[in-house]
Protein backbone atom coordinates (compact mmCIF):
# COMPACT_ATOMS: atom_id res chain seq x y z
CA UNK A 1 0.00 0.00 0.00
CA UNK A 2 2.78 2.35 -0.07
CA UNK A 3 3.50 2.27 -3.20
CA UNK A 4 5.43 5.06 -4.86
CA UNK A 5 3.68 7.69 -7.22
CA UNK A 6 5.89 9.92 -9.36
CA UNK A 7 4.79 13.34 -11.00
CA UNK A 8 4.88 11.46 -14.33
CA UNK A 9 2.41 8.94 -13.21
CA UNK A 10 -0.02 11.47 -12.25
CA UNK A 11 0.57 13.85 -15.53
CA UNK A 12 2.06 11.94 -17.84
CA UNK A 13 1.69 14.12 -21.18
CA UNK A 14 3.72 16.95 -19.03
CA UNK A 15 7.03 15.70 -18.68
CA UNK A 16 9.27 15.84 -21.20
CA UNK A 17 9.80 13.26 -23.95
CA UNK A 18 12.48 10.67 -22.93
CA UNK A 19 16.33 11.23 -23.38
CA UNK A 20 16.15 8.75 -26.24
CA UNK A 21 13.25 9.89 -27.83
CA UNK A 22 14.00 13.55 -27.67
CA UNK A 23 17.62 12.90 -29.69
CA UNK A 24 15.76 11.03 -32.07
CA UNK A 25 13.10 14.04 -32.65
CA UNK A 26 16.14 16.72 -32.07
CA UNK A 27 18.32 16.45 -35.43
CA UNK A 28 14.63 16.54 -37.60
CA UNK A 29 14.15 19.73 -35.75
CA UNK A 30 17.46 21.17 -36.42
CA UNK A 31 17.25 20.16 -40.16
CA UNK A 32 13.82 21.59 -40.18
CA UNK A 33 14.77 25.15 -39.34
CA UNK A 34 18.55 24.95 -40.81
CA UNK A 35 16.78 24.04 -44.22
CA UNK A 36 14.25 26.94 -43.60
CA UNK A 37 17.01 29.50 -42.55
CA UNK A 38 18.70 28.30 -45.81
CA UNK A 39 15.85 29.05 -47.92
CA UNK A 40 15.34 32.33 -46.78
CA UNK A 41 18.87 33.30 -47.52
CA UNK A 42 19.78 31.95 -51.15
CA UNK A 43 18.10 33.22 -54.20
CA UNK A 44 16.10 30.39 -55.68
CA UNK A 45 15.08 29.90 -59.44
CA UNK A 46 12.06 28.69 -61.10
CA UNK A 47 11.99 26.60 -63.71
CA UNK A 48 10.92 29.28 -66.10
CA UNK A 49 13.87 31.23 -65.22
CA UNK A 50 16.22 28.29 -65.04
CA UNK A 51 15.33 27.42 -68.83
CA UNK A 52 15.67 30.89 -69.93
CA UNK A 53 19.05 30.73 -68.40
CA UNK A 54 20.21 27.95 -70.27
CA UNK A 55 18.44 29.03 -73.28
CA UNK A 56 20.31 32.02 -73.25
CA UNK A 57 23.24 30.63 -72.08
CA UNK A 58 23.21 32.90 -68.83
CA UNK A 59 25.67 31.95 -66.21
CA UNK A 60 26.19 33.49 -62.71
CA UNK A 61 29.49 33.34 -60.51
CA UNK A 62 29.45 33.29 -56.90
CA UNK A 63 29.86 36.81 -56.41
CA UNK A 64 27.33 37.39 -58.72
CA UNK A 65 24.76 36.14 -56.81
CA UNK A 66 25.88 37.53 -53.97
CA UNK A 67 25.32 40.57 -55.50
CA UNK A 68 21.72 39.50 -56.61
CA UNK A 69 20.88 37.96 -52.54
CA UNK A 70 22.09 41.50 -51.16
CA UNK A 71 20.25 43.16 -53.48
CA UNK A 72 17.09 41.27 -52.69
CA UNK A 73 17.73 42.14 -49.02
CA UNK A 74 17.48 45.73 -50.01
CA UNK A 75 14.50 45.70 -52.08
CA UNK A 76 12.68 43.97 -49.09
CA UNK A 77 13.42 46.60 -46.58
CA UNK A 78 12.11 48.84 -48.81
CA UNK A 79 8.56 46.90 -49.49
CA UNK A 80 8.89 45.77 -52.55
CA UNK A 81 7.22 42.87 -53.84
CA UNK A 82 8.12 41.92 -57.76
CA UNK A 83 11.41 43.55 -58.74
CA UNK A 84 13.41 44.25 -62.12
CA UNK A 85 17.27 43.34 -61.46
CA UNK A 86 20.16 44.45 -64.03
CA UNK A 87 22.99 42.97 -63.27
CA UNK A 88 25.81 43.58 -66.21
CA UNK A 89 23.93 42.78 -69.50
CA UNK A 90 21.21 40.87 -67.82
CA UNK A 91 17.57 41.49 -66.62
CA UNK A 92 16.17 39.70 -63.63
CA UNK A 93 12.39 39.74 -62.42
CA UNK A 94 13.07 38.84 -59.10
CA UNK A 95 9.93 38.38 -56.95
CA UNK A 96 10.82 39.33 -53.74
CA UNK A 97 8.82 37.40 -50.79
CA UNK A 98 9.91 34.20 -52.16
CA UNK A 99 13.37 35.29 -53.21
CA UNK A 100 12.73 33.68 -56.57
CA UNK A 101 13.93 34.50 -59.60
CA UNK A 102 10.63 34.37 -62.21
CA UNK A 103 12.41 35.28 -65.18
CA UNK A 104 16.10 36.34 -67.06
CA UNK A 105 16.94 38.21 -70.15
CA UNK A 106 19.93 38.43 -71.55
CA UNK A 107 21.21 42.24 -73.68
CA UNK A 108 19.55 40.70 -76.81
CA UNK A 109 16.01 39.80 -75.76
CA UNK A 110 16.08 42.96 -73.73
CA UNK A 111 15.56 45.24 -76.73
CA UNK A 112 11.95 45.96 -77.58
CA UNK A 113 10.72 44.87 -74.46
CA UNK A 114 8.18 46.03 -71.61
CA UNK A 115 8.83 45.04 -67.92
CA UNK A 116 5.11 44.88 -66.13
CA UNK A 117 3.83 44.08 -63.11
CA UNK A 118 6.67 45.29 -61.15
CA UNK A 119 7.08 47.77 -58.41
CA UNK A 120 10.71 48.88 -58.19
CA UNK A 121 13.88 47.91 -60.12
CA UNK A 122 17.65 47.64 -58.61
CA UNK A 123 20.79 48.15 -60.55
CA UNK A 124 23.71 45.85 -59.39
CA UNK A 125 26.84 47.43 -59.95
Amino acid sequence: MTERISVGQLYPGSLRPSPLKRNEAQPIRQEESFQSVLQNELVRFSNHAEQRLKQRGIEFKPDQLAKIQKAIDQAASKGAKDSLMLINDTALIVNIKNRTVVTAMDGASMKDNMFTQIDSAVIIS
